[in-house]
């Protein structure tokens, strides 16, 4: 009897309790239930619903107490609203300030209040959010002096990753804003934060290369998670699916740097990779891409074209859409018009007309691009062709009086005929229609505060030559000799000790001149172009970069690296 007497660890009262609890809970939804019936609305239960947050932060959160009624849901101009009671007087006037002053149509169903304190729980993160950001329709802005602030305390990563473990894991808008203004700082392209089994690791893509932060506790992230995904106007409460997003980063004197958010569930919880698109980091023109003396002036040449198609090829990351849009300033006049289709706009571009695709709309690159035809362009700018029938209505527009510039996925610039062809677009279409083909890649350049310029070693001088021995006699080569001096990688502050700051282009090129156009048309293999382009004064990716080194401004490791 006594084993029977300690073997009960719960005690009667709390057993009680439990249940009464269970009774009480289950009487408030028949009670919500009843009700709906009554008003002849729907019932809703929150506790299985996905409540969305920027829904909920339609509302102050005063407002949506007094009246007992959420934003659990915003299509557009369609909300779904929850509420105890839709006939309280403090639900009425909600619902007809919803419908004045913000032009909404709502959807009314009832809820019980424990139901209703679940979304009520999200203004505890919307709350602390608005000390970070002023949040309207995605956009977010951060005080420039409290930005100016934290990069100061950022000469480094090493700095940075020190700089946010001192700032308290409450202060959550604090840490986001440290996060923000070092990927500005250190002008990062991608924030990568990733849920590992004992942390959550900071990593930072500079110069195309993630370089390590900081490694947070995993009680940190939580909170850094919900930040991020309010910002991005994401579920909160959804942990199990994929999610993308954005938001906008206002930094006064009308500098606005987009971000785009992407949510992976992960083995230990969910990943966030952050897009930072910097404009400063595409402000390059023709000149700053890192073009050579003889491909600059081919390329200029080109622009100068009233038709035809440029197609820059090379893939994810390599530069493509940065030499596009330093096209399109090039030929960017008060007489000209321009009409740009991507996925997504990456970048603003003052005085042109951008247009971003919607597949799930039905409004894809080719549908997008015979509407812009009808829109009376003088240069159109492609962000990818991906299909035939893109392909198809981009070269037709290239031959009826249109300058087209337009991206591409191969290894080269002898591999977009075949890919071309490959989709089903004749020869007879592509040959005329194409005016120029540029394959790119990127390349760190060597940092020029700790640079050493050191003699040129036999076999790096040895592997020069035989690279260089086919170059066409148009192409005005250095000296190569032992006589010269080579740059190489120190490490300073400026560079986060890697040696290496800033990335620039190496190309390779051919034109499509009579030869090549007739050659087209016989659908010629890869080997085949690239052949006949080299005949014809082509340099290749891996000379062009080769002669970078010579230059000063990157290394063999680095070309190899890029090129392979």
């Amino acid at each position: 009897m006594e084993s029977r007497g300690v073997k009960s660890v719960i005690k009667p009262e709390e057993h009680t309790s439990g249940g009464l609890e269970q009774v009480i809970r289950k009487e408030e939804e028949q009670r919500a239930q009843y009700l709906a019936k009554k008003l002849k609305l729907k019932y809703i239960n929150l506790l299985t619903f996905p409540v969305e947050s920027d829904a909920v932060a339609l509302l102050e959160e005063e407002d949506a107490k007094e009246g007992k009624l959420a934003v659990i849901q915003k299509r557009g101009k369609k909300l779904a609203v929850a509420a105890y009671d839709p006939g309280l007087a403090g639900a009425e006037r909600v619902l007809r300030q919803l419908k004045s002053d913000g032009g909404f149509t709502c959807d009314v169903y009832v809820a019980s209040e424990t139901s209703l304190e679940k979304a009520w729980d999200f203004y505890k993160t919307i709350t602390a959010a608005r000390k970070l950001k002023k949040h309207i329709a995605g956009k977010v802005e951060v005080d420039p002096v409290r930005l100016a602030e934290h990069q100061q305390n950022i000469k480094s990563i090493a700095e940075l990753g020190e700089y946010l473990l001192k700032i308290p894991p409450a202060q959550t808008s604090d840490v986001v804003e440290a996060i923000v203004a070092g990927a500005i700082k250190t002008s990062a392209s991608d924030v990568h934060f990733e849920a590992e089994e004992t942390h959550m690791r900071l990593r930072y893509r500079i110069d195309g290369l993630l370089q390590d932060v900081v490694y947070f506790p995993l009680t940190s992230y939580p909170l850094i998670l919900s930040r991020i995904k309010l910002l991005s106007g994401l579920k909160i409460n959804i942990r199990d699916m994929a999610q993308d997003g954005r938001f906008t980063i206002t930094i006064g004197q009308g500098v606005n740097i987009e971000v785009r958010t992407s949510i992976l569930p992960g083995p230990y919880g969910e990943n966030i990779v952050m897009r930072v698109l910097n404009p400063k980091s595409i402000a390059s023109s023709l000149e700053q891409l890192g073009l050579r003396k003889e491909m600059y002036e081919l390329v200029s040449r080109e622009l100068q074209r009233t038709n035809g198609m440029i197609l820059t090829t090379g893939p994810t990351g390599s530069g493509k859409t940065t030499s596009l849009y330093a096209f399109v300033k090039k030929v960017n006049t008060k007489d000209t018009k321009i009409i740009t289709i991507e996925d997504p706009i990456e970048y603003h571009l003052e005085g042109i007309e951008q247009t971003q695709v919607s597949p799930d709309r039905g409004y894809t690159f080719a549908t997008g691009l015979r509407a812009i035809i009808r829109q009376d362009p003088d240069v159109i700018l492609v962000g990818e062709i991906r299909d035939y029938e893109t392909a198809e209505i981009a070269m037709h527009s290239a031959l009826t009086g249109h300058l087209v510039f337009a991206t591409l996925h191969t290894n080269d610039a002898a591999g977009a005929i075949p890919r071309l062809i490959n989709m089903g677009v004749n020869p007879v279409v592509i040959a005329p229609a194409l005016n120029l083909v540029i394959a790119q890649r990127l390349v760190r350049k060597i940092c020029a505060q700790c640079a050493k310029k050191v003699p040129i070693s036999e076999e790096l001088l040895a592997r020069l030559k035989e690279e260089f021995k086919n170059v066409s006699s148009t192409i005005e080569m250095p000296k190569l000799d032992a006589s010269l001096n080579v740059a190489e990688p120190v490490g300073c502050e400026a560079c986060n000790q890697t040696g290496f700051k800033g990335r620039t282009g190496i190309f390779e090129a051919f034109v499509i001149d009579d030869e090549m156009e007739k050659f087209i048309l016989q659908a010629p293999t890869v080997s085949d172009i690239k052949e006949l382009a080299a005949q014809r004064g082509m340099m290749t990716m891996r000379q062009d970069g080769m002669l970078k080194i010579v230059e000063g401004v990157t290394t063999l490791e680095e070309v190899a690296r890029v090129i392979g």
